[in-house]
């Protein structure tokens, strides 16, 4: 499907009827099937906090995925470290899938699932994936900007898809990952992922916009709060859908910003 450009209509956030979201749709035309795209990031991801916590030895902690819409694998990934994980959006329509995915999520996530479980920090886990999900996940509806709220709280975070792809301005993209840093706690290691250079997305018969970034720009959008991260650009083609160059992933560690004034 052609995508229109985001240059057509400026919306904000606010301007969004999030409420017609299509989290069906949206599943059948990006996970119904592991992407290439998607496989790349879960082999990032899953090392990234592999390697954090057989360094760290720390006990479980608290995980949040902002923005999760309707993807569970951030949360998967997140998974073997969390004695409890909130899955936060704000869509009414993907709040309703989430919830209904906790207590027994649909067999499309299995491939998702056996990508981590090429890692040992996943395979050796011993315990039903399912039965792990409904135990530690959590699903709160809340409006990113609503961050503010909850500095510091969760110990790991994930935020994918979510501030290039709720607005076409460069500064509530900024905001939102400003708010999704701050909920995280000094030392918490993190995974962002962002579509580049997006012009909008369909789900169903509604468009939704999107905010044009790079490498750079996600990288000044970090510089902030993580003083040890990396930003990387997928190898793999942009295939998903028409109007993104690529995808980008963000890995690292939440910083301190006790000197840095909340936005």
């Amino acid at each position: 499907m052609t995508q229109r450009s985001s240059g057509d209509v400026q919306l904000k956030n606010k301007d969004v009827r999030w409420a017609a979201f299509d989290p069906i749709a949206y599943v059948d035309h990006n996970y119904r099937d592991l992407q290439a795209e998607d496989a790349e990031i879960l082999h990032m991801i899953r090392d990234h906090f592999g390697d954090h916590f057989r360094k760290q030895g720390v006990g479980p902690v608290s995980g949040i995925d902002v923005g999760a819409g309707a993807n569970l694998y951030p949360a998967l990934a997140m998974m073997p470290w969390c004695d409890e994980i909130t899955l936060f959006e704000r869509s009414p329509a993907n709040v309703a899938y989430l919830t209904r995915q906790v207590d027994s999520y649909d067999p499309n996530w299995d491939q998702f699932w056996d990508v981590l479980c090429e890692s040992e920090a996943y395979n050796s886990l011993g315990y039903d994936p399912r039965e792990r999900f409904r135990k530690v996940v959590s699903v709160e509806q809340g409006d990113l900007f609503q961050l503010a709220g909850y500095r510091r709280q969760w110990s790991m975070g994930t935020m994918f898809f979510v501030a290039e792809s709720m607005t076409t301005s460069h500064q509530e993209f900024s905001l939102g990952v400003e708010r999704f840093m701050r909920a995280l706690a000094p030392g918490a290691p993190f995974a962002a992922a962002f579509m580049e250079h997006s012009k909008g997305y369909h789900t169903g018969e509604h468009f939704f916009p999107a905010c044009d970034v790079g490498e750079s720009e996600v990288r000044a959008s970090l510089e902030a709060f993580a003083g040890d991260f990396k930003v990387q650009r997928l190898e793999s083609a942009a295939e998903v859908r028409d109007g993104y160059s690529g995808m980008i992933v963000a890995c690292g560690w939440r910083n301190s910003d006790a000197l840095i004034p909340v936005g």
